[in-house]
């Protein structure tokens, strides 16, 4: 068996729909991702073993979003600002703890 390369590897959808329908981007997923890559910088929790924060393109769960996942929990989680990515970064990524209330029904 071998390790993951990354403890958590976190996708944030940044979908944006060209036919305006509901997507992540209407809800500033990419400042929210680009928040979430310089939080986990500043705590120095980034890099081989550690957390990688990365980008996708739509997840297909736009009704729900925005929408972000962490692997390899495969945990999917909502959010509305930064004090929820916070919580997310805090609890589940640096605790274990899943985020009962942000997290999106499988």
């Amino acid at each position: 068996m071998t390790d993951s390369y990354f403890k958590h590897h976190v996708f944030f959808c940044t979908n944006q729909r060209e036919d305006g329908a509901k997507c992540c981007m209407d809800f500033d997923a990419q400042g929210m991702r680009d928040y979430a890559k310089k939080k986990i910088k500043a705590l120095d929790l980034n890099g081989q073993g550690k957390i990688r924060i990365n980008s996708a393109g739509c997840m297909d769960r736009c009704a729900e979003g925005p929408v972000l996942v962490v692997y390899p929990e495969a945990v999917w989680y909502t959010y509305v600002d930064q004090e929820d990515i916070d919580e997310i970064i805090r609890e589940h990524l640096q605790n274990g703890r899943v985020v009962e209330r942000l997290k999106v029904p499988g």
